[in-house]
């Protein structure tokens, strides 16, 4: 088959209106950028200390990426309405590259948060950028699977990364890794300059959402979206997810499962990495169910279930219990996979997806923010355990409230249909 035949077959829209260019372009955008990213997950404490940083430094350095996030979600959601896709996501892949670079040259301990922090901004452009660009190029009908097959690709870049950074660091010293992001954000950036598609114009085309006026002002669409108590509630599941990973995930339960449980390094590395499979092993066919029963169907087991494993760490005795537990907790996750995003997708006005999906991902980078130092002062005050068993709480209310008072977005599907939001 010629090139040109094989670039015909791949630019195809099938049957569910999946435009599979586009998503190529972008989950291979996304997996160099998450390489990148990843890259310095290992080194980051270290080259903060590197600069005579204390442990609390360190935790604003990390900070700092997360509340540049919160920040510019949703200003860059609506600059997309305005410049569009494709330039937010060059942008936002330069941001990132220009950050990186800065921070391996960085002189002193403020210098490096202070281009941590333009790191964040960049993130927040491209992947908002992204999300929406995904939304844009399916109907409704498909995005789940649109959503989850993206995710699988960034769950791919941010496997590879780590072990990638460890070596690189170990051979080349702690400022190489953020060299190799910063050349791997840039390659990103390339890559969608002569690949990536404009998708502003065939998103609104397809008429979808919750009904609102693609006219409508921004401020108008925002105001609607604020008011919309399903879109509300989606914001809050997606608060009690983020909150979870950064805070007790990431933050409190390694510091449980060594202190309470007696679990090794190694040990606890193993049960991550088997989270992480189980996670990326049932993502697609949660996305192909949430396309075929409904976003509910998907969302309200997988918010209950991971509440569930949460609270089933602070009853684990053992090492083979804890690791049970890992494997519930990556499959409840990944059973929802990207569901959320669809669902918040599928309430956006098409006049003002940009600026839907920044404010939906603001909701999550409020929890990841807060995640962390909220659970932490909690585990302070009285014990991992405890922080564990509020988060677990904070999941299973989320949960409830969206089981009992969100609608369906999918016509027909269990539940009420999504209906337009009047002012």
């Amino acid at each position: 088959m010629s090139m040109a035949a094989r670039f015909s077959r791949l630019t195809r829209v099938d049957g569910d209106g999946i435009d599979t260019r586009t998503l190529l372009i972008l989950s291979v955008g996304v997996t160099i950028l998450m390489m990148g990213m990843s890259i310095i997950s290992p080194v980051l404490p270290l080259y903060a200390k590197s600069f005579g940083a204390s442990t609390t430094m360190v935790g604003f350095l990390v900070t700092s990426f997360g509340l540049a996030r919160m920040f510019v979600d949703l200003p860059a959601g609506s600059l997309s309405e305005r410049l569009g896709r494709r330039a937010m996501l060059i942008g936002g892949a330069m941001l990132v590259a220009l950050g990186s670079l800065f921070c391996a040259l960085a002189v002193s301990f403020l210098m490096l948060v202070l281009f941590r922090f333009v790191e964040g901004i960049g993130s927040a452009v491209y992947t908002t950028a992204a999300m929406t660009t995904l939304a844009d190029i399916a109907t409704p009908r498909a995005r789940g699977r649109i959503m989850s097959i993206y995710q699988g690709a960034l769950l791919l870049g941010a496997g590879i990364g780590p072990a990638l950074g460890g070596f690189v660091a170990e051979y080349w010293g702690l400022r190489a890794p953020f060299f190799v992001h910063g050349l791997l954000a840039f390659l990103c950036g390339l890559w969608v300059v002569f690949r990536g598609v404009e998708t502003k114009e065939a998103g609104r085309s397809k008429g979808e959402g919750s009904g609102h006026s693609s006219t409508s002002p921004s401020m108008e669409s925002l105001r609607l979206l604020l008011l919309d108590v399903s879109f509300l509630l989606i914001g809050l599941v997606t608060f009690s997810v983020f909150f979870t990973r950064t805070g007790g995930r990431t933050t409190i339960l390694p510091l449980f499962a060594y202190d309470s449980l007696g679990i090794s390094k190694a040990q606890l590395g193993g049960a991550y990495s088997l989270m992480s499979l189980c996670n990326l092993v049932i993502l697609f066919p949660a996305g192909t169910m949430a396309d075929r029963l409904g976003r509910k169907v998907t969302i309200v087991p997988s918010t209950l279930l991971v509440a569930l494993a949460t609270l089933l760490f602070t009853l684990s005795q053992n090492y083979s219990a804890f690791l049970g537990t890992a494997v519930l907790l990556g499959l409840a996750s990944g059973i929802a996979g990207a569901s959320p995003a669809a669902y918040a997708a599928d309430l956006a006005p098409a006049g003002y997806r940009g600026g839907a999906i920044g404010l939906y991902r603001t909701f999550g980078d409020i929890g990841f923010v807060m995640g962390p130092i909220l659970l932490g002062w909690v585990a302070d005050l009285s014990s991992y355990a405890t922080a564990l068993r509020m988060n677990a709480s904070l999941l299973f209310v989320s949960g409830l409230l969206f089981l009992l008072f969100a609608r369906e977005t999918l016509g027909g599907v269990g539940g009420r249909t999504a209906e337009p939001v009047r002012g």
